[in-house]
């Protein structure tokens, strides 16, 4: 959660500030603040709500300084409030912080800092840092603020990521990343420097960075960073080179990022699949992941941990993992898996599935499993991301910086990447003839039109969207590998345009469910011709039975079901293990234009940030 920008240079370092911080203002909006030394002072402008606001207030009081930082927060401590907002000062007005991550300790400090006299401005627990560095600086550290710094870390307990500046050195900014509470990039330019928690706030500055690790501290002067150990070890930092092209960031032609992002998808799936599949030899190539046919051969189960719309992708390819390289698959919470001691060996192969690399459930689920000896790997779209580096081995989305709180294209780039790992690692294991394997491997290369001819029928779920979007709770249904798909549908539904949605396997809804249902109550079913279509039509008509509006996504050519269902929405035909790729996506669309429709702020749902790095 929040998202932090600093920069030191030759340029006014506000407005690069301020552009940094819009591309990360989907990581939390409910206050924004910048921070600049001018004239041997620091100088803040703060302001609640929208980034924009921030903007007004700038206009009307400017600062600038060649470094400075900046902040936009998603509440933890305090209520969205001016004085709660970061960046935050020390009373000596010396040093000035921004933070991420939640200090657990922090009423401890508070206190122990309140008695020795330190006034307090704000509810938050960031401010406890800066006035703890002060107050280091002045008793031990000589009023070194890199010292200082390292100091207070020590103080602190849970996972920050932090970026502090002083007056009294104005040459320099510090960033401390500790544990996983969300990435810390430090950017490189010429003869200027960068510092974010997200690599599209400076993706347009530089595309050279340097991530650094739990318990680093980097040192960033205009010239360059030295990167050392929270325990004053030296660190010889890996510069990476980030492919990503700025404009992608940006909306382009789209009203919205999500809307954006959906119509992408053609695109990240061709990204995803390119360079791994051999359609030559049938072959799937994954070098990251590094899999041996040894060790695919030594599984015995795999656990996929993950959250929010990572947990439906995982369900999703437990279906393709079990099928194709029979393998036993348990799919987890990321946010519950720590708690029930769970059973792990050096058998079992852990998948981690996060869009950020950055969640923290997701990540502390990958420490227990590492503690416990499991293989551990992850599917992760930000390149250099916490759950990529920690991994044994790794596939990447490749889906491009994705904006938008709600999940879209990241969703369906992950269920492609584990449609890859159950064809790596059936090839592997041995359990697929052949002939099936080439049936499988060639399957894909069909994805990106069907995807494509599926994003053409937009305007017909907008024009649906138009006679729902009125409604104030919804049911999805499907069945089989479209189960997870339900489940996917309520939530970007309920996530975007705050309707209540829930989504169920079609099999239970007799068993609770169905006494919601009447006039009152859509009932959106996946009902394809596949294995469970006449199953699907089962349901349809007891949902039809009880007065319930029914919408079925439903196969291209399928007439007779026009004859049940009240709307039809059809995709292509698609094989029945890809089909989740295509049936998603006019549920993605549905959610999209009933949003807009009520008014929401489609981008930046209330309440959601887009990286949960708190618990």
């Amino acid at each position: 959660m929040c998202g932090i920008v600093g920069y030191i240079g030759l340029r006014d370092a506000t407005p690069i500030i301020v552009e940094g911080l819009r591309r990360l203002e989907y990581r939390g909006y409910d206050s924004a603040g910048v921070a600049v030394i001018q004239s041997d002072q620091i100088q803040i402008r703060r302001d609640v709500g929208k980034l924009s606001n921030l903007q007004r207030k700038l206009e009307g009081e400017p600062i600038s300084g060649s470094i400075g930082m900046g902040h936009t927060r998603w509440a933890t401590h305090g209520v969205p409030a001016e004085h709660n907002a970061h960046p935050h000062i020390s009373m000596n007005g010396e040093f000035v912080v921004v933070h991420n991550g939640i200090v657990e300790n922090y009423l401890e400090l508070r206190e122990e800092l309140a008695a020795e006299g330190v006034e307090f401005r704000s509810e938050t627990d960031t401010e406890v840092i800066v006035q703890l560095i002060a107050r280091l600086a002045a008793d031990g550290a000589h009023g070194d603020v890199a010292e200082a710094t390292r100091m207070a870390a020590a103080y602190l307990r849970g996972a920050h990521a932090i970026v502090v500046m002083s007056r009294k050195q104005p040459d320099r900014l510090i960033a401390v990343r500790i544990g996983n509470a969300g990435g810390v990039a430090v950017g490189i330019g010429e003869n200027e420097m960068f510092v974010a928690s997200d690599i599209p706030a400076i993706l347009e500055q530089t595309r050279h960075m340097i991530f650094l690790e739990s318990r680093q501290m980097a040192v960033i002067t205009q010239h360059g960073a030295t990167i050392q150990t929270l325990d004053g070890a030296p660190i010889k930092a890996e510069v990476h080179n980030i492919p990503w092209d700025p404009v992608s960031a940006a909306k382009g032609e789209y009203k919205h990022f999500m809307q954006k992002e959906i119509f992408e998808q053609g695109r990240s799936i061709t990204d995803t699949i390119r360079g791994r599949v051999d359609f030559d030899h049938d072959t799937v190539l994954l070098p990251d992941l590094n899999l041996t046919p040894e060790k695919a051969r030594s599984l015995t189960r795999m656990v996929i941990v993950a959250c929010g719309t990572s947990h439906y992708s995982s369900l999703v390819g437990k279906f393709y993992i079990e099928h194709l390289a029979r393998l036993s698959v348990e799919c987890d919470y990321g946010s519950e898996y720590r708690y029930r001691d769970p059973i792990v060996d050096d058998k079992t192969a852990v998948l981690a599935i996060t869009q950020s690399g950055e969640t923290v459930d997701t990540l502390a689920a990958m420490e227990e499993a590492r503690q416990k000896g499991a293989t551990l790997w992850s599917i992760v779209n930000a390149i250099g991301s916490q759950a990529m580096r920690v991994a044994d081995g790794y596939i990447t989305m490749n889906a491009g910086p994705e904006i938008g709180v709600a999940s879209t294209k990241a969703f369906t780039a992950s269920i492609a990447d584990q449609y890859l790992l159950a064809l790596r690692l059936a090839e592997l294991r041995g359990t697929l003839t052949p002939e099936a394997r080439r049936t499988h491997v060639r399957n894909l290369a069909h994805l990106p039109e069907l995807i494509s001819r599926t994003l053409d029928g937009d305007p017909a779920v907008a024009a649906l969207a138009e006679r729902l979007y009125q409604y104030s709770n919804f049911l999805y249904l499907g069945r089989g590998i479209n189960y997870p798909i339900a489940l996917e549908g309520a939530l970007k539904l309920k996530e975007i345009s705050y309707i209540h949605a829930e989504g169920y396997p079609a099999g239970e809804m007799k068993h609770g469910p169905i006494a919601l249902i009447d006039r009152n109550m859509p009932v959106l079913a996946i009902a394809l011709k596949d294995s469970v279509y006449e199953k699907m039509i089962s349901q349809i008509e007891q949902a039809k039975a009880r007065g319930g509006i029914v919408i079925a996504v439903a196969t291209e050519g399928d007439t007779f079901i026009s004859t049940k269902a009240d709307h039809v929405i059809y995709v292509p035909e698609t094989p029945e293990l890809l089909s989740p790729l295509v049936t998603v996506i006019p549920l993605q669309l549905l959610a999209y234009h009933v949003a807009t429709l009520r008014g929401a702020d489609v981008d930046q749902p209330r309440n959601l940030a887009k990286s949960v790095t708190v618990e």
